[in-house]
């Protein structure tokens, strides 16, 4: 079994030397080369982080151990940690985080712990929706009108060009918009 480590910090000015020597002094000798330190915000969901994709698609394989000192290094949020354990267990990585009363997350406890997070997870999904529909419910009752706004200067713009007889190419060009925008607004009226 290889054992790597990752450990993150979110700026320039901080290091992750003290992650490395904390690892190291619960008793994971980690080679130098399986260390992967990453500096990025911790707001970035896990497999958007450069170097921890990269660890865990080409690096690791079934059978290795991943050590982190925390959980979030594994995720932004519950449903993040969620999908990243579920990755790295699906590729038979065992998952040791150091800052949890069962640092095996593939022991027994710590597979209970991590249905206790999955069960977490989907609340914190089922929480977003109803926040969500509830705002929107919220700004249809206050008369707030959803949804993308009309483009009348665009559609003005597109028109006037279409009666000179550009095509639509050109259009897109001269107004500086996608080929897509121009079609969009090629058929409306400028009062639409």
């Amino acid at each position: 079994m290889r054992t790597f480590a990752y450990c993150r910090v979110s700026t320039v000015e901080q290091s992750t030397e003290n992650q490395i020597l904390a690892i190291r002094q619960k008793g994971y000798e980690v080679n130098e080369a399986r260390v992967i330190s990453e500096t990025i915000s911790g707001s970035v969901d896990a497999m958007k982080r450069e170097k921890f994709k990269t660890l865990i698609e080409h690096r690791m394989e079934c059978g290795d151990q991943l050590v982190v000192l925390k959980l979030d290094r594994l995720g932004r949020d519950n449903i993040d940690v969620q999908n990243t354990i579920n990755v790295l267990s699906e590729k038979g990585i065992q998952i040791v985080c150091l800052d949890l009363p069962v640092a095996d997350l593939s022991s027994a406890e710590g597979k209970l712990m991590l249905q206790m997070f999955s069960a977490f997870a989907e609340f914190e999904r089922n929480r977003i929706r109803e926040r969500t529909k509830e705002g929107i419910e919220r700004a249809k009752a206050e008369g707030k009108k959803l949804g993308r706004p009309k483009a009348h200067r665009t559609t003005a713009a597109v028109q006037a060009k279409k009666e000179e007889g550009l095509t639509q190419a050109k259009v897109a060009e001269l107004l500086g918009i996608g080929i897509a925008t121009v079609k969009r607004h090629w058929h409306k009226s400028v009062r639409n």
